[in-house]
């Protein structure tokens, strides 16, 4: 017996919600109707946003994040955000010398900042910057380069430039997208290449990201999940994405 429309539509987002994606030709085998059936299927419930076609198969949502400002940005998920950066202040040991990337994460983590013994600090942020400058014992260093006014911070190939030149126990960077194949990524080439530098000039690399950042992708790719040594994430991240972090050997602190 052939089924309705509307119920198959019921069970293909029942499938997407259990299983997190669908083919077209597993729902065409399944359903026994044409690929073409499907498509125009799954069309038609990406129209009504419910769910996100790609490559032959449908996920929940869209997985690409879109450029906001750091004045929207900033305003969510804010307490998971400072319970991050409360987590990333306690790996600081006296003497160290980090970078910060840019991003609302990194501007918590500013806030959150306190004197330390012999700290030197390199900002991309210019509003992570002006806080800590406020610190009497932190050493701060501002990158220079073309200001990305969305994110209040600096990018290009001056800020590159300077950075070869430096070598720090630490980078603390924010992301917009982590993504378990493709790595992780930002709304921006050049942001993008910016943090490709700040790995290189750094021993350890620290991954600032509510969970609400996984699955997500950004246009500018930074770099792959192996060069990553910490991610510090909120308690919503998801069990499956945890397990496959960690067999990564990428050390996961939730909070």
């Amino acid at each position: 017996m052939s089924i309705k429309i509307a119920e198959r539509h019921k069970l293909i987002l029942g499938k997407i919600e259990n299983e997190g994606f669908v083919t077209v030709s597993d729902l065409s085998k399944e359903f026994n109707v044409s690929s073409v059936t499907i498509r125009k299927d799954l069309k038609l419930l990406e129209e009504l946003n419910l769910l996100f076609r790609s490559h032959g198969k449908a996920i929940p949502a869209n997985p690409y994040t879109t450029e906001k400002s750091v004045n929207e940005k900033v305003k969510i998920h804010k307490e998971e955000k400072n319970r991050i950066a409360q987590a990333a202040v306690e790996t600081l040991v006296p003497n160290d010398s980090i970078i910060l990337a840019s991003g609302t994460s990194i501007i918590e983590f500013a806030h959150h900042l306190h004197d330390l013994q012999d700290l030197t600090v390199l900002s991309a942020s210019l509003n992570a910057a002006l806080i800590i400058s406020e610190r009497t014992n932190i050493d701060v260093l501002q990158l220079g380069g073309v200001i990305r006014k969305s994110s209040s911070s600096v990018i290009g190939p001056i800020a590159e430039n300077l950075l070869a030149e430096f070598n720090f126990t630490k980078l603390f960077l924010g992301v917009d997208g982590i993504d378990i194949e493709y790595g992780l990524t930002t709304t921006s080439s050049m942001e993008a290449s910016l943090n490709k530098k700040m790995i290189s000039a750094a021993q350890k690399i620290i991954v600032l990201a509510d969970s609400s950042k996984f699955g997500r992708k950004g246009f500018g790719r930074i770099c792959g999940l192996e060069e990553v040594d910490q991610i510090i994430t909120d308690n919503n991240i998801e069990d499956k994405i945890k397990k496959e972090l960690t067999e990564l050997g990428i050390d996961v602190v939730i909070v």
